[in-house]
């Protein structure tokens, strides 16, 4: 934290403006070493042109930022230049001159930011999921993160357990002052709300890590039935072999789409024939091309079964893997004698490109369905869910406490495994808790 860091905040590559960022006690004596600028003043744009050992750098706006009130919570100062590569690697190389100064490592700022009290973890987690995010959905349930949803639902619980905690605390220590009476039911009914809200919480079908992740839709059908057509229609481009001759398909194939804002992980199986599975010679790597189908059928979140419209009959083991998370669709509509023989299959020509917005339309809605509400916030990182699986194993536990420190520890741990959540472990505060709530020593 003594060193002054420094780093390019903007992307890489040749650009108009680049925007270098330095944060640390020393980023406004190395401002005052490249600029001429007299006052300067703090949360204002200054247009100055960048020197150092009397050669001109750039032309650049510089904003300074005192601490705290900075990305940072220290001094920052960024430098707006030009985005060529020789105008940021001179910056860059007086930057590193100067005494004290050095690259930032990999998210050093944020941590900074964390470390200063600027954000909690939760937050900074948030940062990096916006800049990762590629669909409109994953852009809004990050800045609803970055906002502190998550973490103003977690310091609501974390507060009820510190005042749970004091009164256990306040029963064991002082047993013989002017405390309220009924302290136990008390403490067993927030406990009992509680664990409601965080088995409710954890219960949300890993939408948020879906979200940020993807949705994962996996293509299944019988060989031929135009799974890889269907996917390069969906995708608009070529990413899959297609051909007459049946198993051309042989491993996954994925590819990634953006529908209706939420992103998708579409993938492309190996045609159903599990009679080749366990086949030797050529046909056991199309064996294992249907194995991989299979499994993929079982861990999507959701499934596209494709049938021929020209078979005679609908294909059996594409039949078998009919469940809540499939849509059914037939298709070749377009050749002769094609005709959906499955109830309530969506009808399209992947060739011709017929009824592909209809499937579209579909598959959101089935997405929407499975996402479900976003009106209160979802976990993004198994991290989260691990710590509050834990918060709710101590909570249950402390119902079999036979001691009332035993409950306390409970509790304790509680508190501890959601403050692991937003980096924010605070047993100390519970004497103020104390001293507020009750009367001791009066």
């Amino acid at each position: 934290m003594s060193d002054t860091i420094f780093a390019l905040a903007s992307g890489a590559g040749r650009a108009g403006v680049a925007v270098i960022r330095v944060s640390g006690p020393q980023s406004w004596d190395s401002l005052k070493v490249f600029s001429d600028l007299g006052y300067i003043k703090p949360r204002a744009a200054h247009y100055t042109a960048l020197k150092y050992k009397n050669n001109v750098l750039d032309q650049s706006v510089i904003l300074p930022f005192k601490a705290p009130a900075s990305y940072t919570g220290e001094d920052v100062v960024e430098y707006h230049v030009h985005g060529g590569r020789a105008v940021i690697d001179s910056v860059l190389a007086a930057l590193t001159a100067q005494e004290n100064h050095r690259m930032a490592e990999p998210g050093e700022f944020t941590r900074r930011a964390f470390e200063n009290g600027k954000l909690d973890l939760t937050e900074a987690e948030a940062v990096a999921d916006l800049i990762d995010a590629q669909t409109e959905m994953q852009k809004q349930q990050a800045l609803q993160q970055l906002g502190g949803a998550l973490s103003a639902l977690y310091a609501r619980w974390a507060e009820e357990l510190k005042k749970t905690l004091a009164h256990l605390e306040a029963d064991i220590e002082f047993p013989d002052e002017d405390l309220p009476e009924g302290i136990a039911p008390e403490v067993t009914d927030t406990i009992k709300k509680l664990e409601a809200e965080i088995d409710e919480h954890l219960s949300d079908n890993r939408r948020g890590e879906r979200l940020r992740d993807g949705i994962q839709v996996a293509v299944i059908g019988a060989p031929n039935a135009g799974k890889s057509s269907l996917v390069n229609a969906l995708v608009q481009r070529d990413v899959a072999i297609t051909s007459e001759t049946a198993g051309t398909t042989r491993d996954v194939i994925e590819a990634h789409l953006d529908i209706g804002g939420y992103p998708v992980i579409l993938a492309d199986t190996a045609g159903l024939r599990p009679d080749q599975i366990g086949s030797q010679g050529q046909d056991a790597i199309e064996g294992e091309g249907i194995k991989r189908a299979l499994q993929r059928a079982e861990d999507a979140d959701i499934t596209l079964l494709i049938f021929d419209g020209t078979a005679e009959i609908p294909d059996p083991h594409t039949l078998n893997l009919i469940d809540g998370r499939a849509i059914l669709v037939t298709n070749k509509m377009d050749m002769d004698g094609a005709r959906s023989q499955i109830d309530a299959s969506i009808m399209i020509s992947a060739d011709k490109g017929d009824g592909i917005q209809i499937l579209l339309d579909t598959v959101l809605e089935k997405i929407k369905q499975f996402i479900g509400s976003r009106e209160t916030p979802s976990l993004t990182r198994q991290r989260h869910r691990a710590h509050l699986q834990d918060a709710l194993d101590c909570l249950r536990q402390s119902h079999e406490a036979t001691l009332p420190e035993l409950m306390a520890e409970d509790v304790r741990l509680a508190m501890r495994s959601l403050g692991k959540i937003t980096g924010k472990v605070n047993v100390e505060d519970l004497l103020d808790v104390i001293f507020n709530d009750f009367c001791i020593g009066k």
